[in-house]
């Protein structure tokens, strides 16, 4: 597997770090995505948390990300419950999470990704999700995170957080995907920046710094 990409924030600002890794993540090949999506299956399967939750939310894979589709299809067969991501049409910068299966209607949305047709009775609020499976450009050992650059995920975590710090057994556990290459020596730091708890590469799971 791919090693991190040791970057020095002395040279590199938030935005050279994603449009790197995001040049980097579009080289891999299909035979590397395939072989990655295989080994990350293997991990999440035995993660205890993910083995027990009953609702799930995750992602289909863009621009290079980790493919989750091997994983989505092990959750099919085991009756989980899985959610996309889906832009809300009112709230601006803001995602509603909907029941995915395999009959659900697919549109493709302002990002030219495929998300469940909008359905307010497929909506899950998000406490009470089990477990979400966040994408992500870029990440170091603390949890730290540089996204695609729109904010949704950054609103959605700050909502989690806030219920977070009142209670450690707040639902769901976050949980970011990535390949190995996509880890950096320090993402650099935002005001509004929330640290991921852990994080799951194809190799290993990084139990990240405890949130306060």
């Amino acid at each position: 597997m791919s090693k991190p990409l040791l970057i020095s924030t002395e040279h590199y600002t938030r935005a050279s770090i994603r449009e790197k890794l995001r040049t980097k993540r579009k080289t891999l090949t299909t035979r590397f995505q395939k072989k990655t999506a295989e080994a990350l299956l293997l991990i999440l399967q035995n993660d205890i948390v993910v083995k027990e939750a009953k609702h799930i939310a995750l992602y289909l894979a863009n621009n290079g990300e980790l493919d989750l589709k091997p994983f989505i299809r092990w959750c099919w067969q085991q009756n989980k419950h899985l959610y996309l991501p889906v832009v809300h049409p009112f709230s601006k910068g803001n995602l509603l999470f909907l029941r995915y299966n395999p009959q659900s209607t697919m549109v493709i949305n302002r990002y030219n990704i495929e998300e469940p047709k909008l359905d307010v009775r497929e909506i899950k609020p998000i406490q009470q999700l089990d477990v979400m499976l966040t994408p992500l450009v870029a990440f170091d050992s603390t949890g730290a995170r540089i996204g695609m650059g729109g904010g949704y995920y950054d609103r959605t975590l700050a909502k989690w957080h806030e219920h977070y710090t009142q209670d450690k057994q707040y639902s769901p556990s976050i949980i970011g995907v990535a390949h190995d290459c996509q880890q950096v020596t320090k993402v650099p730091p935002e005001a509004w920046d929330i640290p991921l708890p852990k994080i799951i590469t194809p190799t290993r799971t990084i139990n990240c710094k405890p949130l306060g």
